[in-house]
C-alpha cells in the first residue's frame, strides 16, 4: 500500500428521476491525504451522488470526476478507485476467500492479495466461512477487503460502519485514518453524525440534495466551545463567573463562551448557585443535523 490520491470533483451535479430531483446542482471537492465525511439524512442523496461517481447512475447534467476523468474513461479502475456501496451484495454461497479470488483472478491482481486483506480487515479467522453466515459487520469488512483489493489510491465507502459493533466502529477509525495517512483520498458516507465525527477531517454535508455546507471538521464545529446553563439565580451566576468568560442571555439560559462543564458547575458549587440544566451548547454542525433531522429549514 501507499500510493498518492486524487482529487474528487463534483461540479453542478443534478439527477432527475421523473419528477423527482434527488440531486440540485451540487458542487463540492474532495482532497487527498484526509478522511472525508460526506453527510446527510436519509434521503439526502449522498447515495446517488456516489453512484454518479462511480458510473453507475448518468446524471442529468453536471459532471463528478476522479482526477479529472469520469470513472468510464479511467484506464485501470479497479487499480484506481475501490468503492463499496452494498454490504449485502457478495455471492452467499462462497466463502469469503473464494469469493476474493474470483474477483481478483478477474481483475488480474495477484491471488496472495487475498489473504492479506481478509488478515488486514480482520476475516481470516472466518475465511473459509460461507458469506451467507456473516453478520452486516462482517460484509461491512468483507466489502472494504473488496474495495482495496487493486490498491486503490482512491476509496470510497457507503455507511461504512453500518452494522459494525463499537470495536469495530474504533477499529475502521484508525484504519481509515492510516490509509489517509498514506496519502489516499478517503470518502465515507454516513446519516449518523457521531459514527464519523470522530473519523473524518473534512465535512460535506448535503440535504434534499443540495449543499449545506462544505469545510474542516474544525470549522465547522466552530470556535471554542461554550456551556448553557439555566439556574433560578442568573445574576449570582453572572457575579461567581467574573469577567473570566463571556456571559450571554439564550432565552431561559446564560450561554458561557470559552468554558467547560466542569468549570461551571465547580464555580456554581462554590457560590452556592442551584443549577436546573447543564450542558455542553451543540457545534454548528450539530445544529445542521438538527435542523435536517426535524425536516427544518436547513440554515445557510
Amino acid at each position: 500500500m501507499g500510493q498518492v490520491g486524487h482529487r474528487i470533483d463534483v461540479e453542478g451535479l443534478t439527477k432527475r428521476f421523473g419528477a423527482v430531483t434527488a440531486l440540485d446542482d451540487l458542487t463540492f471537492s474532495v482532497r487527498p491525504g484526509v478522511v472525508t465525511g460526506f453527510l446527510g439524512p436519509n434521503g439526502a442523496g449522498k447515495t446517488t451522488t456516489l453512484r454518479c461517481l462511480l458510473g453507475l447512475v448518468e446524471p442529468t447534467q453536471g459532471t463528478a470526476t476522479i482526477d479529472g476523468r469520469h470513472y468510464r474513461d479511467i484506464a485501470d479502475p479497479l487499480g484506481t478507485v475501490g468503492a463499496a456501496l452494498e454490504a449485502s451484495s457478495f455471492h452467499p454461497g462462497r466463502s469469503a476467500r473464494s469469493y476474493l479470488q474470483v474477483m481478483a483472478l478477474a481483475a488480474g491482481v495477484p491471488v496472495a492479495r487475498v489473504d492479506e486483506l481478509l488478515r488486514i480487515v480482520g476475516l481470516s479467522d472466518f475465511a473459509e466461512r460461507r458469506v451467507s453466515g456473516y453478520s452486516l459487520g462482517m460484509r461491512q469488512r468483507l466489502g472494504l477487503a473488496q474495495a482495496l483489493l487493486g490498491d486503490p489510491p482512491v476509496l470510497i465507502l457507503d455507511e461504512p460502519a453500518n452494522g459494525l459493533d463499537p470495536a469495530g466502529i474504533a477499529w475502521l477509525r484508525g484504519f481509515l485514518r492510516s490509509l489517509a495517512g498514506e496519502g489516499r483520498t478517503v470518502l465515507i458516507s454516513s446519516h449518523v453524525l457521531s459514527e464519523v465525527q470522530q473519523s473524518v477531517d473534512d465535512v460535506v454535508v448535503i440535504a434534499r440534495g443540495r449543499l449545506v455546507r462544505q469545510g474542516t471538521l474544525a470549522d465547522l464545529e466552530g470556535g471554542p466551545g461554550a456551556v448553557l446553563v439555566r439556574t433560578p439565580t442568573p445574576e449570582v451566576l453572572r457575579d461567581a463567573l467574573g469577567t473570566s468568560y463571556e456571559v450571554t442571555e439564550e432565552g431561559p439560559h446564560l450561554r458561557i463562551a470559552g468554558a467547560t462543564t466542569d468549570e461551571v458547575g465547580h464555580l456554581a458549587h462554590q457560590h452556592g448557585v442551584e443549577l436546573h440544566e447543564l450542558a455542553t451548547e451543540a457545534s454548528d454542525l450539530e445544529k445542521v443535523f438538527l435542523a435536517m433531522t426535524s425536516d427544518e429549514e436547513v440554515p445557510s
